[in-house]
């Protein structure tokens, strides 16, 4: 469905008809995997749960009972949520190598000699839009295993600088987020490196879990910081769909019965997610090109087959927006309402609470604000997955309103 918002701007809408009401595909990412995988997590020197910020005057301004958000920008000093897939995921790799089990994960135990030896020869490699290379790249430092990141073209410098400063050999390739992929992935097989990637194909599946079983570290902090404030509503932002997935699945898992109405956001350059769910036919689409977006961290075309595994079975919608949506949600975080706490959160982290207010105060997207459920006694959780990662960005956004993909 298609809503006119503005001269030459829309929102795109897909629903899905076909939620599911069992749960047991949703475990592998749920309460009981995320338990063992934050403990993992907490080993790590410098881990504390990030805080939930209740937006208490926003909600009152947009007409909702509760809108709350998880601040990923304090994550291990990374301003992003990525280093939690990847670390978890680099974790297993070690375990399986030096023969222990998951259970067994601890930052210490990685440092002991065993591992060390097992991990000799290991180089990681990785392709980015610069939030999860940054993230292996902090990991890959803190163990001391040698690292290898791929850009996009387009990326902006101060994300490659950022990786690069963590002691990883990363450069800006001349290939879209998804080529980017491709080349990583043949790094891997002409080098002997290992891959260690977001997003799943034939053959390749095993990392891509264990990183969005990782992501569900922050999924579980909100949860109980949540306590018996159930949400009614989450929203998710979505590049290939594997944060997105995990976080779909583990809360089907924690809720149960109670789940809140799960809504995915997408940009339209790069909406791969929302074109699968609105065919409806059983096949992954994707998305080629530049994809000029200025929300880079999900500038992706092709879905994680994974994740979307966990979306059409527990996420009720799909919306696809124009940039100018995250641009709103980073100003309206940045310049918080009354006594609110502000929320620096860069273009990928802003645009659920973007969309949000979008939702409540366009009176033209009405029919969607109800078919979705949205209301005064709605209780919103957002997640803020990055802060200003691109601090030049951010300015130009938030002070003089110029912005392009």
């Amino acid at each position: 469905m298609e809503y006119a918002i503005g001269v030459g701007e829309k929102i795109l809408h897909a629903n899905n008809p076909e939620v599911c009401g069992d749960i047991s595909a949703a475990r592998a990412f749920g309460a009981e995997q995320a338990a063992q995988v934050r403990r993992y997590h907490e080993s790590f020197h410098g881990y504390s749960p990030t805080a939930l910020i209740r937006l208490n005057e926003l909600a009152g301004e947009l007409g909702l009972g509760e809108i709350c958000v998880k601040d990923e920008s304090s994550r291990f000093g990374l301003n992003a949520f990525k280093g939690l897939g990847g670390s978890y995921c680099v974790g297993r790799v070690l375990a399986e190598r030096a023969a222990f089990s998951a259970e067994e994960l601890t930052f210490d135990r990685l440092r002991q000699d065993d591992v060390k030896e097992a991990a000799k020869d290991l180089t990681l490699v990785t392709a980015t839009d610069g939030n999860h290379g940054r993230g292996l790249a902090w990991t890959a430092r803190e163990l001391g295993i040698p690292a290898v990141v791929y850009l996009p073209k387009g990326s902006a410098v101060e994300r490659l600088e950022n990786i690069r400063k963590l002691g990883a050999q990363a450069e800006i390739t001349e290939l879209n987020y998804d080529d980017t992929v491709r080349y990583a992935a043949q790094c891997e097989k002409e080098r002997g490196w290992v891959l260690v990637q977001d997003t799943a194909w034939e053959g390749y599946e095993k990392m891509p879990r264990w990183i969005m079983q990782g992501y569900t570290t922050m999924a579980l902090e909100a949860a109980e910081q949540l306590g018996d404030d159930v949400p009614t509503h989450i929203f998710l932002q979505a590049g290939v769909g594997a944060m997105a997935g995990a976080l779909t699945a583990f809360f089907a898992d924690y809720y149960k019965e109670k789940k809140p109405t799960i809504v995915i956001v997408e940009p339209h350059e790069a909406n791969c997610i929302y074109k699968t769910a609105a065919a409806n036919d059983g096949e992954i689409h994707t998305v080629g090109g530049e994809m000029r977006t200025i929300m880079a961290g999900l500038s992706c075309g092709e879905p994680c087959p994974i994740g979307w595994e966990m979306l059409k079975r527990y996420a009720e919608h799909f919306i696809s927006v124009p940039d100018f949506v995250a641009a709103k949600g980073m100003r309206i975080l940045g310049s918080p309402v009354g006594d609110d706490v502000r929320i620096i959160s860069g273009e990928s982290g802003a645009v659920t609470v973007g969309l949000a207010a979008e939702l409540m105060l366009n009176e033209r997207l009405s029919e969607l604000r109800r078919e979705i459920g949205l209301g005064k006694n709605s209780r919103v959780l957002c997640i803020s997955t990055e802060g200003d990662t691109d601090k030049e960005n951010y300015r130009k956004i938030v002070w003089d309103g110029a912005f392009s993909g």
